[in-house]
């Protein structure tokens, strides 16, 4: 199954990296947005920058983008990373994180070191040659979406920066904070959603 995608141009204006929206939209026009994506309620995931190689991508052959995420990715299944296939071209860094939890964005994954070139994973694993660290719960691994009953459908991001392979945040740094790193030194982004019904 296909998913819909809409291209996001990047311009870089001093110090300053602004995404441009560009394509049909609910609103109908371009829209310029900061670089931290802000709570997504809509179908637009691939964040085009023409890296030499080839666009940064992220999708997943368990669900489709803005689908539901199957139970055994989450808390009430065998709460195990579902299987991920992407290209980045000049390596790369995931976070996959809930905008809609009750007590803020929680961050659910983070993988820094994700070598160049395409890949993919099975259930459960880590990217080959990459590192999980701490997550919001302090477990350096995935830890799947568990929302509170009554809470409505929460979006669960599995961001994909593009940042060096090399990349090196401080030594115990996780979380949000390692989180906000990543996004301050990427250069494209690529995102799939899933959903979870509270």
């Amino acid at each position: 199954m296909a998913s819909t995608f809409r291209r996001i141009a990047f311009v870089v204006a001093g110090p300053a990296l602004l995404l441009a929206q560009v394509g049909s939209g609910g609103d109908g026009g371009s829209q310029t947005t900061a670089p931290q994506p802000s709570k997504v309620t809509t179908v637009a995931r691939t964040m085009a920058a023409a890296p030499a190689g080839g666009p940064l991508t992220i999708s997943s052959p368990a669900f489709a983008d803005g689908a539901p995420i199957p139970v055994r990715y989450t808390c009430r299944g065998a709460n195990i990373a579902p299987p991920l296939t992407w290209s980045a071209p000049l390596g790369a860094a995931l976070v996959v994180d809930d905008p809609d939890a009750v007590g803020g964005t929680y961050v659910h994954w983070i993988v820094i070191g994700i070598p160049p070139g395409p890949g993919n994973t099975a259930d459960g694993q880590t990217p080959d040659g990459a590192t999980s660290l701490p997550n919001s719960g302090g477990h350096a691994g995935y830890t799947g979406p568990c929302p509170p009953a009554g809470t409505g459908v929460h979006h669960y991001r599995f961001t994909l920066y593009q940042v060096p392979a090399t990349l090196h945040l401080p030594p115990g740094l996780g979380g949000p904070r390692a989180a906000l790193a990543i996004t301050q030194a990427t250069t494209a982004q690529a995102q799939l959603i899933g959903t979870v019904e509270g």
